[in-house]
């Protein structure tokens, strides 16, 4: 096993160059498809997001309208908040965050763990409603804030592409054939797919949203219903699919039964997309990225089992 024998000055450092990992659930029955995964909960934050987080505020830095007296501010459903805090508290700003009052109790604590302020938006309105009352709160005060706006921010698909894309090509040696990942601010899928596409236009790049409208896949956007993001390009996917709740829970157990593997809810709806991939035929390496561990899900019951007699 590789030892690091560096010294890092800062948590930050540690951002990105996540372990990719073979996935076997589908091997018996599919041979012909390899899967592997990007662990993203290997950076520091514990998810993908630190990646578009870091990439949105040194951004802001470099530009001049992130300075030591505004305080960032973003809606989020969660992993881009504890990303958001992390960096904050890392380079010294205040952070304030709006999300919708029904995120896991996790993501909540780790938050406010990193000292960052939570505002409540209506949980029905999901992650729309945020968006809203963080555009609110702006318009009141201006001069206070600096708002990253992950879900229209250029930075946000170019920590991908620079990263998450760079690193897949690395670490399979080009040897790639299907790009899966789920669509939430839709940054990891466009910045990943559009560095594949440049080095492989034949990579078959396919995104992952909700099936509904009224779904259970936190972290996941059904774009049809929604604020479509600024930054999403659909010329980047060559095709859309709609993972079901249910099935895609149930996929994430199985991978924690028989791999040993907690992910969370948009990791199943991907898992769900690469079964049907391999279903309908397809064959060669499949890469995805799992953007978050499960334990951040522990109070949805996602991994609640049975009580046995």
């Amino acid at each position: 096993m590789a030892i690091r024998t560096a010294v890092d000055d800062s948590i930050l450092r540690l951002v990105g160059n996540t372990p990719l990992i073979r996935i076997r659930l589908f091997e018996r029955r599919y041979p012909g498809l390899e899967v592997y995964a990007k662990a993203e909960w290997f950076n520091p934050g514990g998810s993908v997001k630190d990646r578009a987080a870091l990439a949105m505020v040194e951004d802001g830095e470099r530009r001049g309208a992130l300075t030591p007296d505004r305080i960032i501010i973003d809606s989020t459903s969660g992993n881009t908040g504890i990303a958001y805090a992390m960096v904050g508290a890392a380079k010294g700003y205040r952070v304030q965050l709006v999300m919708p009052a029904n995120v896991s109790a996790e993501r909540k604590q780790l938050v406010t763990g990193y000292g960052a302020e939570i505002v409540f938006s209506d949980e029905l309105e999901g992650s729309d409603g945020a968006i809203r009352l963080v555009r609110e709160l702006i318009a009141r005060s201006p001069e206070r804030y600096f708002y990253p706006d992950q879900y229209n921010n250029p930075a946000n698909p170019l920590a991908h592409y620079h990263g998450t894309g760079a690193e897949i090509l690395e670490q399979t040696g080009g040897r790639i054939t299907y790009f899966v990942a789920g669509l939430g601010t839709t940054g990891t899928f466009v910045g990943t797919a559009r560095r594949l596409k440049e080095f492989d236009p034949g990579i078959t790049t396919i995104a992952v949203q909700p099936d509904d409208a009224f779904h259970g896949l936190e972290g996941l956007k059904h774009l049809p219903t929604s604020i479509v993001p600024g930054i999403w390009d659909r010329s980047v996917a060559d095709e859309v699919w709609g993972a079901p709740t249910e099935p895609a829970y149930e996929l994430a157990r199985r991978l924690a039964r028989e791999e040993g593997i907690l992910v969370g809810h948009s990791s199943g709806a991907v898992l769900w997309a690469i079964e049907r991939l391999a279903a309908r035929g397809g064959r060669g390496v499949v890469v995805t990225v799992f953007p978050d561990s499960g334990d951040r899900y522990l109070s949805t019951g996602l991994y609640r089992g049975r009580a046995r007699a």
